[in-house]
């Protein structure tokens, strides 16, 4: 399990989070959701290692893993992050790869283990036939399928992402968020992402925590905090929010583009 206590982190003098506390269990996907500046790549990081935290901690089965080596730290937690920094003359293969370093020997060689996780991770995102193509030819959405490669082959028991779906198409969306769905409940991962779209999240979330001004407003179940009242007060647009026809999950929707039952064939005015 991971679990945050009371974290607070600031960027110099500028506390950017303030007592955060939140945990994810093992086959749990948890998604962090908020306007823009409200902290949820912040947190993200900090739990990474990234940023230090002012306070708090963050518990791996109850271990403080703020305290481990850089190294040992990642054989527990891998990371999709939103920034690119790929080595854009590296190939795709050479660049999944990298996700090893952490079981390689000092002199960073890997073995035939090695080579088939980064295979098996290729074909899990749809990438092996672009495996010999630099990373710097690539599109934002194929990049975006390297660097949850790249965090899958870490094998990690926790994985966190940074807006994993940003400059990929609906396909692509569908395809990752599937995926992190299934490794989440066949390989027990516990999976923090941070979401810009709420229906997404609320979708492929078993809960949600929705973060403001550096604070959790409020978490739970998706149905508990994508509410009309919480969007509402956060967003400062009117919003609708219905059951999803055909699986159920909170469904939200901006007020123009609401359609009452009696009003349905009509096209909304936007």
């Amino acid at each position: 399990m991971l679990e945050v206590q009371s974290l607070s982190v600031a960027y110099g003098s500028k506390i950017v989070l303030t007592d955060v506390s939140l945990s994810v269990s093992p086959g749990e996907v948890l998604s962090l959701i908020g306007p823009n500046g409200s902290g949820k790549s912040t947190l993200i990081r900090s739990i990474s290692g990234v940023l230090p935290a002012r306070t708090g901690r963050i518990l791996m089965d109850g271990q403080d893993i703020v305290r481990l080596p850089a190294r040992e730290r990642a054989r527990f937690i891998s990371v999709v992050p939103q920034a690119r920094d790929l080595p854009d003359n590296f190939s795709v293969y050479q660049t999944v790869l990298l996700g090893r370093t952490p079981y390689q020997d000092w002199m960073g060689r890997s073995n035939a283990d090695d080579h088939q996780r980064v295979m098996e991770a290729l074909q899990q995102t749809s990438m092996e036939e672009l495996a010999e193509r630099p990373v710097g030819e690539l599109s934002g959405g194929e990049q975006q399928r390297v660097l949850l490669a790249r965090a899958l082959v870490q094998d990690t028991p926790v994985l966190l992402l940074d807006e994993p779906t940003t400059f990929l198409d609906i396909q692509h969306q569908s395809s990752l968020l599937n995926l992190v769905r299934r490794l989440a409940t066949e390989k027990r991962i516990a999976v923090l992402m941070a979401m810009h779209d709420l229906n997404l999240a609320g979708l492929y979330s078993d809960r949600v925590a929705l973060l403001v001004g550096g604070r959790i407003l409020s978490q739970g179940a998706p149905g508990e905090v994508l509410t009309e009242q919480n969007l509402q007060s956060v967003y400062n647009i009117p919003v609708h929010v219905i059951a999803h026809p055909d699986y159920g999950s909170p469904l939200v929707l901006p007020d123009g583009l609401y359609m009452p039952p009696e009003r349905h064939g009509t096209r909304p005015v936007v």
